[in-house]
This record gives C-alpha cells, structure tokens and sequence, in this order.
C-alpha cells in the first residue's frame, strides 16, 4: 500500500472515530478504541477510558466539531502511527473549549478492524 492509500484509509478511520466523539455517545466511542484506551493530554497527563467516559457521561465534557488532518501513517505488522492535527470544539465544565492540536494515534488491529489503543494531544504553539 502506497503512503497516499495509507493516509486515506486513517483518515476515514479518523472521520469515524472523530463522529463518534462529537456523538458525545460512549457507546459509539467504544467502537473505536481497545479496552484499555487510554487520551494523554498536557492539562490531565495519562487519562484511563473510564475517566473521559466519566466527564462525557456526565456532561461535563461535550464535543460539537471534531476534525483531523492525517499527515503520516506508519504501520509496523498490527500495529499503525498516526500523526496529524486536529482541532475540536465544545464545552468542558460549562465553559467554550476551542483546541488545535498535534494528534498522535496508536491503533491495533484487531479482527481486521483497526482499533485506537493510545490517543496523544500536543497543543499547537500560537
């Protein structure tokens, strides 16, 4: 598979995983990830599924846009890099969140689909 093919594969995966989110529905979201996902990000540090389950449950947390750029993809046998950036709205304990983001995805395939076992969020520098 060329680079382009790669990129343009991620990147629907991407799209999926990416309505998911703003479905704010932890059901859907769990489609897309490994049991023991996990979000690192520069305010949480290493934050478990259960916990960014939690705050979307809740509402504390909620998305309405969500879009990503893949820029490189790497695959490693079951494994596959994704890098690209991203930005996303929505709320977080009631106030607007706006974010622009490096985005660096781990998936794993699993049964023949790719699932995202580790999500890291780098804010990009104004």
């Amino acid at each position: 598979m060329t680079d382009e093919q790669l990129i343009s594969e991620f990147q629907q995966i991407e799209d999926n995983f990416n309505k998911a989110v703003i479905s704010n529905n932890v059901e859907e979201i769990k489609k897309c990830v490994t049991e023991d996902w996990v979000l690192v990000d520069s305010q949480g540090g290493i934050i478990p599924q259960q916990g960014f389950f939690k705050v979307l449950e809740q509402g504390t947390l909620s998305h309405s846009t969500m879009t990503k750029e893949i820029l490189r993809v790497k695959v490693y046998g079951d494994i596959a890099v994704v890098t690209g950036r991203g930005q996303n709205t929505g709320t977080w304990q009631g106030q607007p969140l706006e974010a622009d983001e490096w985005i660096t995805d781990v998936y794993k395939k699993e049964n023949e689909k790719w699932l995202c076992v580790l999500t890291h969020l780098t804010p990009v520098k104004k």
